[in-house]
């Protein structure tokens, strides 16, 4: 069966789905969860020292499936490495994909009503999870030095066009440990 676009999913309905609630607590857990996409959280240098931090942040409440996580840090990297180096940025994936997404599949073509129960029992299976965003959050950062900033806009600028929802980018200095 083919996925379904990102944006049906974008919407937040109701509470965060990690569990089925049942009679007994032992047996509550969802079961069969497929597993997450993004495979690395941080890329690049991350004990470098760097002057500029840019980050994606959400412009309004939404979920973000886990491909669409990967796959704008996967455009952000590859542009990055590219263009910088591996030594030259620090990016870091700052959403974790917790909760589960539910497809109740409906039959299609002749003969589908048949066996098809339509929305009676329609809980659904598992089929991917999604990354709960709040408005403000800040979902993607690049860290870099001063020079290579157009280069990491350019690179988040890539990795926006990926998430169902809107975003702009935040430029902030980095603060000196002390």
């Amino acid at each position: 069966m083919p996925e379904r676009r990102g944006g049906i999913y974008a919407r937040m309905d109701g509470r965060a789905n990690t569990r089925k609630a049942e009679r007994r607590p032992r047996k509550s857990y969802v079961k069969g969860i497929p597993g997450s996409k993004i495979h690395q959280f941080n890329v690049g240098n991350q004990k470098g020292k760097f002057e500029k931090e840019l980050s994606i942040v959400s412009g309004e409440a939404a979920q973000i499936k886990h491909n669409a996580l990967e796959a704008a840090r996967v455009a952000a990297t590859k542009l990055l490495n590219t263009e910088v180096g591996q030594t030259g940025f620090w990016l870091k994936v700052r959403t974790y994909p917790h909760h589960i997404l539910r497809e109740n599949a409906m039959a299609t073509g002749a003969g589908a009503d048949r066996f098809q129960e339509g929305m009676r029992r329609s809980f659904g299976k598992p089929m991917g999870t999604a990354a709960r965003v709040k408005i403000g959050q800040k979902i993607m950062s690049v860290y870099v030095m001063a020079a290579k900033e157009i280069i990491a806009k350019d690179a988040l600028r890539r990795a926006k066009m990926k998430f169902p929802v809107k975003c702009r980018i935040l430029i902030e200095d980095v603060k000196a440990a002390a």
